[in-house]
């Protein structure tokens, strides 16, 4: 707490004492009451009446803060506590004291704590609250007041099926949750730049996403500015350190927050008349039972009302730092191993004694030509550098991140890397102008640092028929990390092209025991076609994953890979030769290895046909689920047979059930066939419907049911896929606002309909379009569930 606060403080407690004996202060009164929620499940409410002009602080409040409101229960083994004590929402301001944010409660506020009873001869609670209280001109010290729950008091209170608090919105009872509130606060940092500050107070038991999550994991956070001419953003927006976990369904690790969070983005006002700043942020939150649908939440930020920033917002995101560094660490890592396997190509290797060669027979002594070696070592490292930096200043630190996720710049990759990979098959070079050559060996001529720089140009604009489609790679590679991760992929390539030609010059007796040059450089060349032609499919599937084709399905994508590695295989067995191979009369034992290696890859890769894993390359192919059929090619898993499949309609994977991913096309087929309809609200990225499939739907007695009474329409809440131009229909949540896409379609439809924005979330109907049963939402007790499916398909029958 720094002196001036300090000051404050005991100003405030120095004039409590001064007026102790004229008038002592009683501000707050507190009363208790006990709701009861279930046979063993009750709240314990504390209700609090502020004396008017009065503040009593929340619960939360930041460092150096007032003393927060503070709870404690006296436990026993009777009962157990159920979660944090909750409040309610109450108001939040710039405390011009605490020059900091916090939240008070004035007039009337409550506090309530959940409690598991374990012995129902339990009649009383005890617990006591600590609390501060201040008003314009002073503040009284903390005061403890013990609070007494009699349970036998208590009102009964009623909740949903799911457990959840019935709520009354737009007149009717519904489950709407909003687990995450948000709210904004403006930082200045001078007369022109500030931080954009967005608050997000997530309630107990409730995850929030981070901003960045790898494909094929949930919703991350993120935010759109609306900037108006005169506003710059500057950099990305910052997030605190929050907790990272493995998650066994996503087989990820990922990055999330709890209770509450901020995040910061720095931005440079060039117009002063700007006075708001308006945002929206998407997200998406789980707990453990259920997620909600994305949501969309539109932000705005008072210019004019700001407090003082304490520090810079990037003083602030030491998480974000320490990710960010791993993932610069993965890429030099990975380009400087590059970097050695370019060394081996036909354009750079033999230049290696012909460079050390020149460097010591040109030096007056030893001494000079290890220098010189060592200035031209450096000077090929600038040259890649700068080609990095070049990168990253044309499209941005910041846009890079975005290209490599747009689905236009996915296919641009895959187009380029399957050029590069035709290059090194020997079809053509990729070859710089030639005058480009000329005139860095003419400036070479010049002797001196000028000199040895211009030679390592000429090496990098000779050899660019070899390092072009390696250097392309990495720096497409790179993009996906954005920042300044194409310059630190440049720094490691170039550091391992430039350590032979200082360490051989130190050392020229180990250019004895260099391999001669020879047929196996093209060799190394050709390897790397392959596997650039493998790795080009990666972007072709995410374009496909984000749009929803189903072009490249994980049969086809794990077909082709057979194909590529099957090839290679036989390439290095020497039955295949390209028109640039050296007569191959023997293979070497190096060769032979490696193809054992490829063609092992390749026979593990068969059983992802019908439907294995393939862990070990589980981060390229599509998901299990977007598949031609459940059990992979020819659908056998199981001697299931061909399963005719109506139109509108796929397989869910893995259990072979007719699924409809459009409610009017599944609820036409379910009115022919005669069946009663389940919809299964549902997403991409939901944790706990993958639980539900994976661990309840797999039953024989939930999956005959689901595969033979009912129809499946799956609404996926998250699906990505845009409306045609022009054809997005209204929001009926949010009035001037169009649908995003048609995943908001079904969320809105579930919001409205249903009255809850939660997945899972199921629902038994008739043609009519009537509940059979009350739905249920995450329900992992399989004999419950396969009690809740054969009530309501029994009540359609009947």
């Amino acid at each position: 707490m720094n002196f001036k606060k300090v000051l404050l403080l005991s100003l405030f407690a120095f004039s409590f004492s001064f007026n102790l004996f004229s008038q002592v202060f009683d501000p707050v009164k507190w009363e208790t009451k006990v709701e009861k929620v279930s046979d063993t499940e009750y709240d314990l409410v504390s209700i609090a009446t502020i004396d008017s002009g009065w503040h009593l602080y929340s619960q939360n409040v930041p460092d150096n803060g007032p003393i927060p409101t503070g709870f404690s229960f006296t436990e026993n083994e009777n009962f157990e506590l159920v979660g944090e004590t909750s409040e309610d929402e109450g108001h939040t301001v710039d405390d011009p004291v605490f020059q900091m944010r916090i939240t008070f409660f004035e007039n009337k506020a409550e506090f309530t704590q959940r409690i598991k009873v374990l012995n129902e001869e339990l009649s009383l609670v005890e617990g006591e609250v600590e609390f501060m209280v201040c008003d314009d001109e002073k503040c009284l010290p903390p005061n403890y007041i013990d609070l007494k729950f009699n349970l036998k008091d208590a009102e009964t209170v009623e909740e949903d099926s799911a457990g959840l608090p019935s709520l009354d919105l737009m007149g009717a009872t519904t489950k709407i949750l909003e687990p995450v509130k948000w709210s904004t606060a403006v930082e200045k940092l001078n007369d022109t730049e500030f931080i954009l500050v967005s608050i997000a107070t997530i309630d107990k038991g409730w995850k929030l996403y981070a901003q960045h999550i790898e494909d094929g994991g949930p919703i991350p956070t993120s935010f759109d500015y609306t900037l108006k001419d005169g506003v710059e953003r500057l950099g990305t927006t910052h997030e605190e350190n929050g907790e990272e976990s493995m998650d066994k369904v996503f087989e990820m690790k990922i990055k999330y927050f709890k209770n509450k969070t901020e995040f910061r983005q720095k931005i440079k006002l060039t117009d002063s008349t700007i006075t708001t700043i308006e945002s929206e942020v998407g997200f998406m939150s789980c707990d453990d039972t259920q997620c909600t649908a994305p949501t969309y939440v539109d932000l705005e930020y008072d210019l004019t009302k700001t407090i003082v920033a304490s520090s810079d917002v990037t003083e602030n995101s030491e998480s974000t730092d320490d990710e960010s560094s791993k993932g610069l660490w993965s890429i030099f890592i990975i380009a400087f191993f590059s970097g050695f396997v370019a060394l081996l190509t036909p354009c750079v290797f033999p230049m290696i004694p012909m460079t050390v060669s020149f460097f010591i027979k040109q030096s007056q002594s030893k001494a000079k030509g290890i220098r010189n070696a060592i200035i031209y070592g450096l000077s090929i490292i600038v040259i890649y550098v700068l080609l990095g930096t070049i990168i990253t200043a044309i499209f941005g630190a910041d846009a890079l991140n975005a290209l490599a996720t747009n689905v236009w710049f996915n296919l641009i990759f895959f187009i380029l890397l399957v050029v590069f990979a035709i290059s090194f098959l020997g079809a053509f070079e990729i070859v710089l102008p030639n005058s480009w050559a000329n005139k860095a060996d003419k400036q070479a001529d010049r002797g001196g640092l000028v000199g040895i720089f211009f030679m390592a140009l000429a090496l990098a604009i000779v050899s660019f028929s070899c390092t072009g489609p390696i250097v392309g790679t990495i720096l497409v590679e790179a993009a996906s990390k954005g920042g300044i991760a194409p310059v630190i992929g440049m720094l490691g390539f170039s550091s391992a092209i430039a350590l032979p030609f200082a360490l051989f010059a130190a050392f020229p007796g180990w250019l004895n025991s260099l391999p001669k040059s020879g047929g196996w450089l093209n060799t190394v060349k050709v390897v790397l076609g392959f596997l650039e032609l493998a790795l080009a499919f990666k972007f072709l599937s995410q374009a496909d994953l984000v749009l929803q084709l189903h072009f490249l399905e994980r049969e086809v994508f794990i077909a082709i890979w057979i194909a590529i590695f099957g090839t290679l295989s036989l390439y290095l067995f020497g039955k295949i030769q390209l028109p640039h191979d050296s007569p191959l009369k023997h293979i070497s034992v190096g060769r032979l290895l490696f193809g054992l290696l490829t063609l092992t890859f390749t026979i593990y890769m068969i059983p992802g046909l019908w439907g294995a894993p393939l862990k070990i390359i589980s981060a390229f192919p599509p998901p299990l689920d977007y598949s031609e059929s459940p059990y992979g090619v020819g659908n056998s898993k199981g001697g299931s047979g061909t399963v005719e499949v109506p139109e509108g309609a796929h397989l869910l994977a893995p259990h072979d059930i007719i699924a409809f991913n459009d409610y009017e096309t599944g609820l036409a087929y379910a009115k022919k066939v005669g069946k009663p309809v389940m919809l299964d609200f549902t997403g991409w990225s939901c944790v706990n419907c993958r639980k539900m499939e994976q661990n309840v739907w797999v039953d024989p007695k939930v999956l005959s049911k689901l595969k033979n009474d009912i129809v499946l329409i799956s609404l996926y809440v998250d699906e990505q896929i845009d409306f045609p131009e022009g054809e997005a229909p209204d929001s009926k949540l949010r009035p001037g606002k169009k649908l995003k896409n048609k995943g908001q379609k079904w969320s809105e439809m579930q919001t409205i309909k249903y009255k809850t924005n939660t997945q899972p979330y199921y629902v038994l109907m008739d043609h009519n379009e009537e509940n059979l049963i009350e739905p249920v939402a995450y329900t992992p007790n399989i004999e419950e569930y396969e009690a809740w499916l054969k009530e309501g398909i029994g009540n359609f029958k009947d």
